[in-house]
This record gives C-alpha cells, sequence and structure tokens, in this order.
C-alpha cells in the first residue's frame, strides 16, 4: 500500500472514531432528541395508579356495600332441651349443616342441652327479624343478638314447608333494616354478597355470584313441595342459615338456607320473593295458609308427551288422586295432564304448585286438563294444604310410635303424609319416620330422610296400621326372625322394595 493510501486510511479511522465518541457523549448529556413516537410518561400519574385505584382486575370494593347492610343483620342464638336415653334423635338437616353441640347429663334417662346458632335480618324499623324455621326448631330460648346486645325474641311464625321463620325483637328504638327486592329480576352471573355467622363470626361477608336458579335438592320432606333454591359461590357455612344474600345495591333477594356437606361454593338461599308471599300471614297470622288439590303430580317428561300425543313437555302430569279431597270430589283421575289453571298455561309442577298454593283455602280453580286424548275444564273449591309442622289435631293424628328393640319410630300413613310423601293410595303400612343407628335394620342398609320406608307386611301378613304391626311383632316368638317387606320410595318414584330379617330378642 503507497503511503498517501495509509494517510488517508488512517484519517477515516480518526473520524470515524471522533464520531462515535461524540454521540455517545451527547447521549449520556441527554442532548440527544426524543423521538415523537416514545412519548415520556408524567412523573406525576404513575403506571399503575389507575389499576391499584379499582383493583388489579378492574373489579369494584365491596366495603361500602358491606357496611351499608351490616348494622341490619343479626345472629340468632337458640337453646332446645330434651330428655332420651342415651344417643340423642337424628336431625334431618344435619346432611347439610352439621351435627350441633350438646352438653351430656347423668347417665340413664339424661337432658341435653343443644345450643344452635344462625343468623338472620331486620325487614323492618319495629324489630321484624327473618329468619330460618330450622335454626329455631323446637328452641325454647331464642335470642337476637346485635353486636354486643342480645334480646330475647318472640315468635311471630313460622312456616316450614319455605323454612321461613318471623321473629320480634323489642329495643325501644327504630333499628336499621333492609329493603326487599325481585329474585325474578337474577340472572346466573350476577354478582351477590351473603352475610350472617358462620362459626359464630358475627357479620361475615362473603362475596360470588348466583351460579343457578330453581334448584331443587330434597332438603326435607317438608320443604320438597316448595323447593326453588336460588344456587351462590357465596361461601355460606354453617350458622349463615337465615342470613341475608344481597344485590350490589343492598337488596335482599335470598335468604340463606343450605350447603352441601360434601362440596365447596355450592350454597343455597331461599327466593326473596317466596318470603314476600309468606310474610303478610306470618306476621298476622303465625303461619301460611295454602290452597290444596290433593294430588300427586309429576312434570310431563319427554317419553310421556309422546305417550299421551302431546306436542311438548308443558303440563303436570296427574300421578295419584286422594280420596275425599277436592281433586277427588272435582273429577280428577290419576293420569290426567293440567294444561291449564285459570286460563293460564302451566309449564310443569312448580308453576301448578305455585298458583294453587298462593290461591289460599276455599278459593275455587278452573283446570283444563288432557284426559284419553279429550280437552276436558273441571272447576274446583280448594281445601287447606296440610302442614307438616303439625297443628295439635294433626300431631295427635300422626303421633310417632316405637319399639326399642328394633331402633324405629315410625307412624300411621295419613292423607297428608300420603301426599307430602308421594306414597300412593294404594300403598298400607306404617311410615318408618327414624332409624336409629343400632337397629338390626340399619345393618340391612335402611335409612330414613331422603328415602320414605313403608313397612307393609310381617311375617307375609299385610298390614294397614300401627296397631296391626305392633300385635304381629308382639306375638313373634323370641329366638324367631321377622319378615319384614319394605316399600320405599324417593324423589318422585318407587324404588326396589326390601326384605329384611332382625332377629327377636
Amino acid at each position: 500500500m503507497s503511503g498517501f493510501s495509509k494517510q488517508h486510511l488512517v484519517t477515516l479511522v480518526i473520524v470515524f472514531g471522533a464520531v462515535i465518541f461524540g454521540m455517545v457523549l451527547a447521549g449520556g448529556l441527554g442532548l440527544t432528541p426524543k423521538g415523537r413516537t416514545s412519548p415520556e410518561p408524567s412523573p406525576a400519574t404513575p403506571a399503575v395508579a389507575a389499576d391499584a385505584a379499582h383493583g388489579a382486575s378492574g373489579l369494584p370494593s365491596f366495603a361500602d356495600l358491606a357496611e351499608q347492610v351490616s348494622p341490619a343483620v343479626v345472629t340468632i342464638e337458640a337453646s332446645t332441651f330434651e330428655r332420651s336415653r342415651g344417643g340423642r334423635m337424628s336431625d334431618p338437616f344435619e346432611f347439610f349443616f352439621g351435627p350441633r353441640q350438646r352438653q351430656q347429663g347423668e347417665p340413664g334417662e339424661q337432658e341435653h342441652r343443644s345450643d344452635s346458632g344462625g343468623s338472620g335480618f331486620l325487614v323492618s324499623a319495629d324489630g321484624l327479624v327473618v329468619t330460618n324455621t330450622h335454626v329455631i326448631r323446637g328452641a325454647e330460648q331464642i335470642r337476637v343478638r346485635m353486636g354486643s346486645k342480645a334480646y330475647d325474641a318472640e315468635v311471630k311464625g313460622t312456616d316450614p314447608a319455605t323454612d321461613l321463620a318471623l321473629l320480634k325483637i323489642d329495643v325501644g328504638h327504630d333499628l336499621p333494616f333492609l329493603p326487599l327486592g325481585d329474585s325474578d329480576e337474577l340472572r346466573p352471573g350476577d354478582w351477590v354478597m351473603a352475610i350472617g355467622s358462620p362459626l359464630e363470626l358475627a357479620n361475615t361477608v362473603t362475596v360470588g355470584v348466583v351460579s343457578a336458579k330453581g334448584r331443587r335438592i330434597n332438603i326435607s320432606p317438608e320443604t320438597t313441595s316448595f323447593e326453588s333454591f336460588i344456587q351462590t359461590d357465596a361461601a355460606i357455612n354453617f350458622g349463615n342459615s337465615g342470613g341475608p344474600l344481597v344485590d350490589l345495591s343492598g337488596r335482599v333477594v335470598g335468604i340463606n338456607t343450605a350447603i352441601n356437606w360434601g362440596s365447596e361454593n355450592i350454597g343455597f338461599a331461599v327466593p326473596v320473593n317466596i318470603l314476600r308471599q309468606v310474610l303478610p300471614q306470618l306476621r298476622e297470622e303465625g303461619r301460611v295458609r295454602r290452597g290444596y288439590l290433593g294430588i300427586g303430580v309429576n312434570d310431563v317428561t319427554d317419553r310421556a308427551a309422546e305417550a299421551f300425543g302431546l306436542d311438548s313437555s308443558e303440563g303436570a302430569l296427574v300421578s295419584n288422586v286422594i280420596p275425599g279431597l277436592p281433586a277427588d270430589e272435582g273429577g280428577l283421575q290419576a293420569g290426567d295432564i293440567i294444561l291449564t289453571v285459570d286460563g293460564r298455561k302451566i309449564a310443569n309442577t312448580r308453576e301448578l304448585i305455585d298458583y294453587v298454593s298462593r290461591q289460599g283455602p276455599d278459593a275455587t280453580v278452573e283446570l283444563g286438563i288432557l284426559r284419553e286424548g279429550k280437552k276436558l275444564e273441571k272447576t274446583i273449591q280448594l281445601a287447606e294444604r296440610p302442614s307438616e309442622s303439625g297443628d295439635a289435631e294433626e300431631a295427635e293424628e300422626s303421633e310417632d310410635h316405637g319399639i326399642e328393640w328394633l331402633g324405629l319410630r315410625y307412624q300411621d300413613l295419613t292423607p297428608g303424609l300420603r301426599s307430602t310423601h308421594g306414597v300412593p293410595e294404594d300403598v298400607d303400612g306404617v311410615w318408618i319416620t327414624e332409624i336409629s343407628p343400632r337397629s338390626p335394620l340399619y345393618d340391612e342398609g335402611v335409612r330414613a330422610g331422603q328415602v320414605i320406608n313403608v313397612i307393609t307386611e310381617v311375617n307375609g301378613r299385610s298390614i294397614s296400621s300401627v296397631a296391626e304391626f305392633e300385635e304381629l311383632v308382639r306375638d313373634a316368638s323370641a329366638g324367631s326372625r321377622l319378615r319384614l317387606y319394605l316399600r320405599r320410595f324417593g324423589r318422585g318414584q318407587e324404588l326396589q322394595p326390601l326384605f329384611v330379617f332382625p332377629a327377636v330378642p
């Protein structure tokens, strides 16, 4: 390479190095202008400020709602006393709420105290409190606790069919109360808040959504005909029963009632519109009187619709008609399909039961039915629906009986029991109401509760009453085995019958 070329090359290297050095120096001193596509954030508005103010997911805070609702939510304290010889009576609600704690008394004949807890909420300034019937069932002492103060409560009324109860406290001044909303407006996915006293932790707030509506879970024989629960994933635990489920406006949309013992995030609430229907009667009369046809009904399935030649599965299929009651006197028959009531179309049994019940006793309804392909009209005057809570007359008629070595409690079958539990008219016998874990029938798989068990035969002989059953058992020889035949019913249908063979001591 010539000297001239080398000189030019060195010069170019020096110039290039100087340019690079100048650019680095200018950038370090902040002299390089910003590009128009990259504006600098204002130091007065941090990038995360908006998200921090409203929550990272954009959800609102529920603190204001909780503060608004909590003063009207109360804790219910109920104490029950009972005497028994060892053990204790079974409670059908324990599947949903768990066993209640009792303090043991003296050996032998013992008095047990059951201290149960629940929740409630005020619905009027003068101290009317709504809770669940099962929270106060059989209680001799009931107190309503608000903060650090507790007040003796008067039971104004109970409705076991909807598991709702109304209490009254007198504190000498006006109290905060919650407005009632409209549960029909709820949709799955709507936000709701549950407030109550789970595990005696007062004013516990949980939030979730409406998971579903119109749930039937067969919580007990008393509620089966009227169940239409709101399902929610807002946490409902032991002690939440009777507390409010509220919408984002602070209006009550449900009354928290049950959980499923073996699941998480599945709770159930009575729709507030059911409370609206029964509240006036609970306040004025202490109980709810409902219209009654005296029939057993099932939904019309697709198969039934096909068999009856129907274009749809709307309507209610009459499964049985109780002799001597309004439907029987009005000419209804098993196999009739009720399509309308007072000109209103009936989509399912739920709509039929709700409408007839609201009319009250002695009201008259016009039923449009389908029989053997022909449409007929029937006018029926309603009676009063029998109550499983039992007035004095009914309690005497349905008195419990028991045989100690069999570990059973049982009753005669009455028209009211047949209707409530779906036992057909052609089934005679005694209804098993309770089965001790020590019972020989328990060892053979017989359980009370969700399944209705009716003893129809003893040693091959049919029975129709408690007296006949007890006479045959009493006449059995010591050391022999009884041959008991059980007809079983559950969820609106007959289950597989059972033979059981307890040994006579």
